[in-house]
């Protein structure tokens, strides 16, 4: 079943019933309330944000096919709107008065919009991966920690866990590609 999201690749918004509007609108939050939060950490910024996003969503309605088509293209235009609102926070923090640019006798500088943004999609991608980890079986989680986290060689796993070296290679692979599947589902990346 689609979502009342859907509505807005399909209908002119402001021409609907006032409650479906509510309705939308409260899908769009919940869709994107999270990452903006994560992003921000600021409640109030992330409102602010919302509604910018929701603006640019319903003026510029996609041409989408499927639900998963337009909410990978709602995480960009909201990516984006995050962006801009950074990139205006920078040029508000370099306007500065120079009283305030001084800590501890070091200057503080101004990070590059881009490495923002990298920082910010990096994150937001660890997360997504972190999602995906409580997701999968106990025993894939066991092999990810191992082979990941406690960096040990195919061998030592399959010592530890006393089976073949072929087995957890195949088992590494197979959640690797499941995770990947998922990973440019969700993000709207094509192969």
């Amino acid at each position: 079943m689609e979502s009342k999201l859907f509505f807005i690749a399909t209908a002119d918004f402001v021409a609907l019933n006032p409650d479906l509007q509510r309705e939308i609108y409260m899908e769009y939050y919940k869709l994107v309330y999270a990452p903006i939060i994560y992003m921000v950490k600021d409640h109030a910024t992330a409102e602010d944000i919302i509604q910018i996003s929701f603006l640019k969503v319903i003026k510029k309605r996609p041409a989408a096919e499927n639900e998963a088509k337009l909410k990978a293209w709602i995480h960009v235009v909201v990516k984006n709107t995050v962006y801009d609102f950074f990139k205006k926070s920078k040029k508000n923090r370099n306007e500065m008065d120079s009283d305030h640019v001084y800590i501890n006798e070091s200057p503080v500088y101004a990070t590059e919009a881009g490495d923002i943004e990298s920082q910010i999609e990096l994150k937001l991608m660890i997360e997504a991966l972190e999602k995906y980890l409580e997701d999968i079986k106990p025993e894939y989680k066991s092999l990810i920690e191992l082979r990941w986290k406690r960096d040990l060689s195919y061998k030592e796993i399959a010592l530890r866990l006393d089976t073949t070296e072929e087995a957890v290679k195949y088992k590494l692979f197979r959640v690797r590609e499941a995770m990947r599947k998922r990973f440019l589902k969700e993000w709207g990346a094509e192969k």
